[in-house]
């Protein structure tokens, strides 16, 4: 018992390091998914088929939001490493790349949206149930689809700015900036979804307006202190004279980034597939799955940031040489993250009922958005414990393996049981729901052979791109 003690259980100062790092991550993500939280219930007061609509957009544009992080993610590599070097060109390069093939990527994915709105829309619109007028949802999807494309604009320039400035040290800014885009937009959602004085109730369009002016604002703060700050930030001095990149750092950006870009586009889209299965039981489902799992990514924020507390502390114990007490931290911190997470899933599995009597829609839909919510919350410690050895798997620079746990196990496990048992079994839909969140047990057995293997000790520091 003693011994199970020591290895699991840490000492104040333990808790007082993790709670440091993960504790403003919680913090941030938290007002994020708060706001987001009332800017659904918000839509969702309207009414079913206006907050269906936006759900369905929302999941091709965090397609997006994604695939633009895994793009700057990769130059972010290098980007880090010429700044720790004082190679302020070599930043300049990277920023120079991520703007280029930012630019790209945002060309086209408005080009996918633009052509292919009714077919993807569509994806997620099936007979099934009462709840909902299908044409009526593709209506309000797409009015919303078309307004937060302009979005799109500023939200690849925060990235690529905020990526550049966190790669260089600064890491309040980004944050400032994120906090003061929530704000606005929870207000301005209030404004135009509902109407004040003479502004009309302007509904779904009223959502994404805000949104829009949202991320114009974040976008403003970050480019604007980025370069009245040009003594700070070194990078940008210079940055837009030419587009000039040298070949061989644009095809080691290019070989080394890749496999992110591909790993968090997969992963995105494999998030938004798994609703498209469950969209064909019907309009209600995509409606309880939005109430769900707006909901639980409020909560989900504590796992979320301690994982990424993992990949931090772990990570700098590795750098350092120091890898039995990388090894000793890491067991204390995967089971302080399941307990933590046991805790607030057993309190959100109480309270799911209350969530889902706020909105405006049928007792269908409440009723399936509370038997989300529960297995969901039931399976809260499970999804902390793949989170974190996940981030413990990633610290020792286990790339190819974290990529299979992050989209392949997606693919080829989690979808086709999603698609085999909606389209081919007449199984209750919160059931089905149930055994594809089941199957990542097979993750937890896996991951923590590898993790009691120590496959991940490795110090990554001797390591040059």
């Amino acid at each position: 018992m003693r011994r199970l003690k020591e290895l699991f259980i840490g000492d104040k100062h333990f808790y007082k390091m993790v709670l440091m790092v993960a504790v403003p991550i919680m913090i941030q993500n938290g007002i994020t998914n708060f706001v987001s939280l009332l800017d659904n219930i918000m839509v969702g007061r309207v009414g079913t088929e206006q907050m269906s609509g936006v759900a369905i957009v929302n999941q091709l544009i965090v397609v997006f939001n994604i695939c633009i992080f895994g793009c700057v993610s990769g130059a972010g590599i290098f980007g880090a490493q010429f700044y720790g070097k004082g190679d302020t060109n070599g930043v300049r390069n990277t920023f120079r790349f991520k703007i280029f093939s930012g630019i790209l990527l945002l060309l086209f994915w408005i080009a996918v949206f633009t052509l292919f709105e009714n077919p993807l829309i569509h994806l997620f619109l099936h007979e099934g149930s009462g709840a909902g007028d299908l044409e009526a949802t593709y209506r309000y999807g797409r009015e919303y689809l078309m307004i937060m494309l302009v979005g799109l604009i500023p939200s690849l320039i925060t990235q690529v700015y905020a990526s550049t400035l966190r790669e260089t040290g600064e890491t309040i800014l980004p944050m400032k900036a994120g906090i003061a885009a929530v704000c606005t937009n929870l207000l301005f959602d209030y404004i135009f979804i509902f109407g004040m004085g003479s502004i009309p109730a302007l509904g779904v369009a009223g959502a994404a307006i805000a949104t829009d002016i949202a991320r114009f604002i974040e976008c403003g703060i970050v480019v604007s202190w980025t370069h009245k700050n040009k003594a700070k930030n070194t990078f940008i001095s210079g940055a837009y004279q030419h587009f000039s990149i040298p070949k061989e750092l644009s095809k080691q950006i290019i070989l080394k980034g890749t496999p992110l870009l591909i790993n968090e586009t997969m992963w995105s889209m494999g998030m938004a597939m798994l609703t498209q299965c469950y969209s064909t039981r019907g309009l209600a489902i995509v409606a309880g799955l939005n109430i769900s799992t707006t909901v639980s990514n409020l909560f989900n924020v504590v796992f979320i940031a301690l994982g990424s507390a993992i990949s931090i502390i772990i990570g700098q114990l590795l750098g350092a040489g120091k890898l039995k007490e990388a090894v000793e931290t890491d067991y204390k911190m995967i089971f302080f993250s399941v307990a933590v997470c046991l805790g607030i899933g057993s309190i959100l599995f109480i309270i799911a009922p209350v969530f889902p009597q706020i909105y405006n829609t049928t007792e269908e839909v409440r009723l399936l958005a509370t038997q989300f919510l529960r297995v969901a919350s039931a399976y809260m410690p499970i999804h902390a414990f793949v989170n974190a050895l996940y981030f413990t798997l990633r610290s020792g620079g286990k790339t190819f393996v974290t990529f299979l746990f992050d989209s392949v196990y997606v693919w080829i496990v989690n979808i086709p049981l999603a698609f085999v048992l909606t389209r081919f079994t007449g199984m209750p839909i919160v059931l089905i729901y149930f055994l594809c969140q089941f199957v990542d047990i097979f993750k937890c057995i896996i991951g923590t052979i590898l993790v009691k293997k120590k496959v991940w000790v490795n110090d990554m520091t001797g390591v040059h791109v």
